[in-house]
């Protein structure tokens, strides 16, 4: 007899879980208290971005999950762009870091680029004072909000997974699980509920070292033409831990500590990612704390544009549109949690601003049994 799930959330970590547990011949369901997906999975740029994570585990995860993206996307029609990434440097201390990362990477698809030759993958590179830059292979860009509200009929239709949207969990008992006077009975039970992780065990989310993040994010119009690879600043670089294991990185970020404390306090660092139509998704920021303001802070905007500006060069810069999201973060330095509070429940949380770079390869690790929990 086929064994039974419940997800409980159809975010990107849910929607992971769902297909880690279908291709194993699961009889899934994902119960989804919105009627569709509205939280941090479809308020990114939609990179999934290998080259921010560390040499290892998690690199590998990385591609993994971009594997299953791949697969995803060409079997449901989604459209994706292997574009790579390109992050560029203006000063000597940006340039020292990116030479270092590129001679020290293992295994990694960079190429280390001088002026001309960075200009040449993007003509929306600012030539002014621009010292070299690192282009990189192995990322690739999706458009959140399409590529996250096309993936559940994907899965219906192949796997035959279902999805009960508007529909809130109360409670779990397992193997039960109550939607207000509605009670499913399943084998096992996975909660992937993001930021939201206030309503279901939350004295076991009290007892962890995790908190939620705000971001402030923005959309400018298309251009007339394909900008090449997403684009990075020189703040991109003290933001990713990939980048740690160089030498000059501690001198890089003491310098925009004392140049840039405004951008250092709100967490600023800009990219910029283009989408099927051209439009740019443009951010961002990272405020810290259970409770947030809902309004954005106009500041912050501000200094991202104007950041934005030192390194990039748009034709088309009129912002379309401004909002912020919100996820789950550890303190502690862990990149996920994967806990079960009860025999047959599994939380899997805490990716931060990763998941859609590492949910896939977490979820399928953790479904297979390869995860290793601590």
């Amino acid at each position: 007899m086929r064994k039974s799930a419940i997800v409980v959330g159809a975010g990107i970590v849910g929607l992971a879980t769902a297909r880690a547990l279908a291709v194993r011949g699961y009889l899934v369901t994902v119960l989804e208290r919105t009627e569709k997906a509205v939280g941090a999975s479809i308020r990114n740029f939609g990179m999934i971005w290998p080259i921010g994570q560390p040499d290892g585990e998690l690199y590998e995860r990385a591609l993994l999950s971009k594997g299953i993206w791949k697969e995803i996307c060409d079997e449901a029609c989604i459209w994706y762009d292997e574009v790579g990434s390109l992050h560029v440097a203006y000063s000597g201390l940006e340039q020292k870091v990116l030479e270092e990362f590129h001679h020290g990477a293992t295994g990694r698809n960079t190429i280390l680029l001088n002026a001309a030759d960075t200009t040449k993958r993007s003509g929306a590179v600012a030539t002014k004072n621009l010292k070299c830059g690192l282009f990189s292979a192995d990322e690739m860009i999706v458009d959140p909000r399409k590529a996250i509200a096309a993936i559940p009929q994907y899965f219906k239709e192949k796997y035959g997974v279902q999805f009960m949207w508007n529909t809130g969990v109360t409670k779990i008992d397992h193997p039960h699980v109550w939607c207000g006077t509605n009670n499913f009975e399943v084998d096992e039970i996975y909660i992937c509920n993001g930021a939201d992780f206030e309503t279901l065990f939350p004295e076991q989310f009290a007892a962890l070292p995790i908190t939620k993040c705000k971001l402030q994010m923005m959309r400018m119009g298309s251009p007339p033409a394909r900008i090449g690879p997403a684009l990075c600043g020189g703040l991109s670089l003290i933001h990713y831990k990939s980048f740690a294991a160089t030498a000059s990185l501690p001198k890089l970020k003491n310098h925009f500590e004392n140049t840039l404390p405004d951008y250092i306090k709100w967490g600023i660092h800009v990219m910029a990612a283009q989408n099927e139509t051209g439009e740019l998704t443009i951010g961002d920021s990272h405020e810290y704390g259970n409770t947030h303001d809902p309004f954005d802070i106009v500041l912050i905007n501000e200094m991202i544009l104007d950041y934005l500006k030192s390194f990039a060069c748009f034709k088309n810069e009129i912002i379309i549109e401004t909002w912020n999201g919100s996820y789950a973060k550890m303190e502690d330095g862990r990149t996920e949690i994967v806990v079960h509070p009860q025999q047959g429940v599994t939380i899997i949380n805490g990716l931060g601003g990763a998941g859609m770079t590492l949910s896939f390869g977490l979820c399928e690790q953790v479904i297979c049994g390869t995860f290793k929990e601590d």
